[in-house]
């Protein structure tokens, strides 16, 4: 123990370490480590391009020489394969991170230590970074530190007031039932023109910023079970378990799957609500058949299964972030955190508001806050908290495909 303390104060103090040997951990039938002796040439890594960055390197050489928390989930299997972290490699492991909080609660070194060691905090500062780093266009990468929750209020309220002043410009808030027809209100080509240049920019930006990232962290050839098992990984949240099955830590040292499974109600609501557009798109255009749809339609019920689902995993993600330990993250990302959060909160709300009222007089009226809300989101889509989910399955598919190749540090799990 007094080896290994001197090691990784080493490498606390000055970021490299190049002893005749470390502590290493051998894996458990558990999934954890037992410390053995295996012979470590350490070299001096090349110096990351920001403060964060070199914080990230400075507690990955930490945890290179602990290995404890090396079964907890990937970051520390794929840490193993290297002995120095340049930028690529720390932004690679910064969202590979799935901040659970586990290994800050597992860690002997963490605050108060003196090492100070916090693996969520430091990945979560370069995380956005990333973002910011990696944005198309560039000049706008700096939205990601100021789309915050007054901004995504602002911009929601602001286009949904466009939107009932530019109904009432034409007649009246309050109207003749329509028997849903959203389409007497707001032209279906409109619609489709505004907010199809909106969401096509949106994909079109995140895309050329996450192939920047890929390029950058060199991922190597992907195979076909590297590809499929990143798909699951991502579409299970396989890491947001705690690389125990008990879950995350939130507020304290206890377990609980809590976020992953308000994660999943996010996430398979919002792509519900996807699907009941496609097929209504469908619906609209090859068959010729045309809204209003009847309430046991498929566009009706994806879209009433995916609102329910957008309420039940947004308000749980919302009561989890106001009650999570600061040390557990960046507490100046919340503000970005909770704006999108919020947003997905009052596009379900709003959405099953207008299906409710749809038959009324108030239909234009909840149409118009609905359709600001959603603008709102597709506006920001590009410079928030969406883009964690395109940069971790990114991350994701490149550890799937280096765990396949050989590692000639023969260090860790491998």
């Amino acid at each position: 123990m007094k080896q290994l303390e001197a090691l990784v104060k080493q490498a606390s103090a000055m970021h490299v370490v190049t002893p005749d040997a470390s502590i290493t951990p051998a894996r458990t039938a558990e999934g954890h480590s037992a410390m053995k002796e295996t012979p470590v040439k350490f070299v001096r890594a090349q110096a990351p391009t920001t403060e964060n960055e070199t914080e990230v390197a400075r507690v990955m050489q930490i945890c290179n020489a602990c290995r404890y928390c090396e079964g907890f989930c990937a970051v520390f299997p794929a840490m193993t394969r290297r002995l120095e972290f340049g930028k690529a490699d720390v932004n690679y492991l910064a969202n590979l991170c799935h901040n659970c909080g586990a290994c800050l609660y597992a860690c002997q070194y963490a605050p108060p230590h003196e090492f100070g060691v916090n693996v969520p905090q430091a990945m979560a500062k370069v995380r956005v970074q990333t973002y910011t780093d990696y944005a198309w266009p560039a000049a706008l990468g700096t939205l990601y530190k100021r789309n915050g929750l007054t901004v995504s209020l602002a911009t929601a309220a602001m286009l949904a007031l466009f939107l009932v002043l530019a109904m009432a410009s034409t007649g009246s808030l309050i109207h003749a039932p329509l028997a849903g027809n959203f389409y007497a209100i707001f032209p279906h080509n409109l619609l489709a023109l505004l907010f199809g240049v909106v969401f096509l920019f949106a994909i079109l930006a995140l895309g050329i910023g996450v192939t920047r990232f890929w390029r950058n962290v060199s991922p190597g050839k992907a195979s076909g079970p590297a590809v499929a098992e990143a798909a699951h990984d991502a579409l299970r949240l396989r890491y947001l378990d705690g690389g125990h099955g008990k879950g995350c830590n939130e507020n304290d040292d206890a377990f609980t799957l809590a976020r992953r499974r308000f994660h999943h109600f996010t996430f398979y609501g919002f792509m519900l609500c996807f699907a009941a557009t496609c097929v209504a798109t469908l619906y609209h255009y090859l068959l010729d058949y045309h809204a209003p749809y009847p309430f046991f339609s498929a566009p009706v019920v994806l879209g009433t299964l995916g609102g329910i689902g957008l309420v039940i995993g947004p308000a749980g993600l919302l009561w989890l972030n106001l009650r999570r330990h600061p040390e557990q993250g960046d507490v100046a990302q919340r503000p970005m955190d909770r704006g999108f959060i919020v947003l997905l909160l009052l596009i379900s709300v709003t959405g099953l508001a207008l299906l409710a009222g749809r038959d009324t007089g108030a239909m234009g009226l909840l149409l118009s806050i609905h359709l600001g809300t959603v603008m709102a989101l597709f506006l920001t889509l590009p410079y928030g908290k969406f883009a964690h989910g395109i940069y971790r399955s990114a991350a994701l598919l490149k550890w799937n495909i280096e765990k396949r190749q050989p590692n000639s540090l023969q260090l860790g799990s491998d």
